[in-house]
């Protein structure tokens, strides 16, 4: 370093961060250790009975899980400073952050599940199509709400690309983000897509797209709570080079500007004349969408937003912070602009969401997701404990069944009163390989209902036999 160009103060300041990277590896090497003395003591005892910790290896089984909360915080780090990246390195870390470098640090395969629940309780959740062309993790995905009906998904590869459901072909690429797209919604009655970005700005944008002829679906399915690993693919990324030439969006027709940091999250308000966006700024801005006015900031919160929602019927709009706590946000009287603070968890709200009705849901990097009543909100009224943090979750409109993405590859299914229905099948066949970022439902379709996105780079659309699950519940 003597002979480096780097200035003194950068210099010292890459050095101190090599430091903690160094120091949370060694703490990470020392806990394997004592992991693997666990694992041989145990299987000395087990020995006389025939029994066995599956061939000794730490990287399997509950044991693990005890390493899972001193490496979340690393974790959190790193998609951190990933939504942020930019074409031009300039929002917070380093320039380039990829899925490589990711895979390069360990990735999420630091974070594992607990071993399965056993119960008698199995309903088919099968999957049809994966979705496969982004070059690098995919943040966010929703459903159009008009004909035809298409799935849209936001990526770290600073693109928004439009599927056909049926067939998982590529149709349309939004190219107008000089940065991570951190989220994307579509415009209730309009063919409008709205997407947030690490370049600060959110974006409005109109589409055409031609639904292909469908195709029969795959006969790939598995009862949930299939959880068997390959160690051999886990590792590896999806399969493809990108998507092939399709049409492609450059122009907003209308550019968001106001944050001064990462738009992480935006949504429309009900009727779509009106939409919410969520940054890194602290501050939740609302704006015109016929003019692109800014009508209001929303401020209040000591951290980082994370998310924002909006109610499918009437004016509200909840916003989650790293702060630990979520807020409601009350513009159902135009002279009267209340705000509500839920308090209950203890770490990152990576998202809250409406119910049909008045409940709201909140997931959290504390592992834990708390259903919430409007009218009462001094405590929740059911809280689910799991063993990863959940990242942006949904609820199904009709049945009200909460779909759980985690850290740890995992995607859970949910009733509302904390009851566990199901876990989405992971082989070496199916399933995400990387963190699952996002679910969301698609009720309508009779086939894919539910949707899946992640780190590796794809999104996974599936069929969760309903009426079977609340059956077997």
């Amino acid at each position: 370093m003597e002979d480096s160009k780097l200035p003194l103060a950068l210099r010292s300041n890459l050095l101190d961060l090599f430091g903690q990277i160094e120091r949370e590896f060694e703490n990470l090497y020392i806990e394997n250790l004592e992991l693997r003395r666990e694992i041989e003591s145990l299987n000395e005892r087990l020995t006389g009975d025939g029994q066995a910790v599956e061939g000794g290896d730490p990287t399997k089984g509950a044991l693990k899980t005890k390493a899972s909360h001193s490496t979340s915080q690393l974790s959190q780090k790193l998609k951190t400073t990933y939504k942020a990246s930019t074409s031009k390195g300039k929002i917070g870390g380093p320039r380039n952050f990829s899925v490589a470098t990711w895979e390069l640090w360990g990735g999420d395969s630091w974070i594992v599940s607990s071993f399965k629940a056993t119960t008698g309780s199995r309903a088919l959740c099968q999957l049809l199509k994966e979705y496969v062309g982004h070059r690098d993790g995919i943040w966010d995905l929703s459903v159009t709400r008009t004909q035809p009906v298409v799935l849209g998904t936001a990526s770290a590869d600073h693109s928004a690309l439009l599927w056909s459901i049926e067939t998982g072909k590529c149709l349309l690429r939004y190219a107008g983000h000089a940065g991570s797209v951190n989220s994307i919604k579509f415009h209730p009655t309009e063919q409008m897509a709205l997407t947030a970005s690490g370049d600060q700005t959110a974006h409005i944008w109109r589409y055409m797209v031609q639904l292909p002829a469908p195709q029969p679906p795959p006969d790939v399915s598995a009862p949930c709570d299939e959880d068997q690993d390959s160690s051999d693919r886990e590792e590896g990324e999806v399969d493809g080079e990108g998507p092939c030439e399709v049409p492609t969006v450059r122009v907003a027709t209308a550019t968001l500007k106001s944050h001064q940091g990462v738009v992480i999250a935006a949504d429309w308000l009900v009727g779509g004349r009106q939409v919410v966006t969520a940054s890194w700024d602290r501050a939740a801005n609302l704006y015109e969408v016929e003019t692109s006015e800014l009508v209001h900031t929303l401020t209040g919160h000591d951290q980082e937003l994370t998310h924002c929602c909006t109610h499918p019927t009437q004016r509200l709009v909840v916003t989650s912070s790293r702060d630990t706590t979520f807020r409601l946000w009350d513009f159902r009287d135009p002279s009267i602009h209340s705000v509500n603070v839920f308090q209950g968890h203890t770490d990152t709200v990576t998202s809250a969401v409406f119910t049909v009705g008045d409940n709201v849901v909140s997931g959290s990097d504390d592992r834990t997701v708390k259903v919430w009543d409007l009218k009462n909100m001094r405590s929740p009224i059911a809280t689910i404990r799991t063993d990863s943090a959940v990242n942006r979750i949904s609820v199904s409109a009709n049945q009200k069944i909460i779909a759980l993405p985690h850290d740890n590859r995992q995607v859970r299914l949910f009733d509302m009163s904390g009851v566990r229905l199901a876990r989405l099948p992971r082989s070496n066949r199916m399933g995400h390989r990387r963190m699952v970022c996002c679910t969301t439902w698609n009720e309508e379709n009779q086939s894919c209902n539910l949707f899946t996105c992640g780190f590796d780079r794809q999104a996974i659309g599936w069929n969760i036999n309903i009426p079977a699950l609340l059956q077997e519940k």
